[in-house]
């Protein structure tokens, strides 16, 4: 992707097609902690679970999977997660479990309607334009009303996006190792 496209009109939507959540999958393939060096996910993040198309339309029949896009590219995603889709992918078991044990202001995290951050990427091109708030926002909106709050982890590694999501309104209110990773575990209320 060029700099030049960074002029262009910015479209927010909902993933709807196979196109769609392959240009998710290829963004989500170029930003994984696995694709990347050490180097490169300190100085701009990185994503760690990797869906394929089958779960993104799966997750797509619950909740919108909000994209972003650029001369029909898609240069942003912010996904979500049911929770009852907690057993799809291995990977994000060990953040299921740790939700059960977390409070959020007294409360177990489980007596809240709460739906899960399930990935959230922008393109490095389109980095620094705030486009990871309009994301998340896209989804609120989409979701008025059905939820309390959005729920994920970020690495304890991933310092920029921790920020980032901080500045939003985030907080964290717990973390927790699993067999890779050291992890945050953050609230939104919606």
């Amino acid at each position: 992707m060029k700099k030049e496209f960074i002029s262009e009109a910015i479209v927010l939507e909902i993933a709807a097609t196979d196109l769609h959540f392959n240009q998710i999958l290829a963004l989500q393939k170029e930003n994984l902690y696995s694709s990347i060096g050490v180097a490169e996910q300190e100085k701009q993040g990185f994503v760690f679970a990797e869906h394929s198309l089958m779960l993104l339309k799966k997750m797509a029949g619950y909740l919108p999977q909000v994209i972003a896009t650029c001369n029909d590219q898609v240069i942003g995603y912010n996904l979500a997660m049911h929770v009852s889709l907690k057993n799809e992918l291995e990977s994000l078991l060990p953040m299921f479990n740790e939700f059960e044990r977390c409070y959020y202001q007294g409360k177990l995290l489980g007596s809240y309607n709460y739906m899960v951050g399930g990935q959230v990427c922008v393109h490095h091109d389109f980095r620094g334009q705030g486009l990871l708030r309009k994301l998340y926002h896209e989804t609120r909106n989409r979701l008025a009303g059905q939820y309390q709050l959005c729920v994920t982890e970020i690495s304890t590694r991933n310092i920029n996006s921790l920020k980032v999501h901080q500045r939003m309104g985030f907080e964290v209110i717990g973390t927790y190792r699993d067999e890779k990773e050291l992890w945050n575990v953050v609230v939104w209320q919606l």
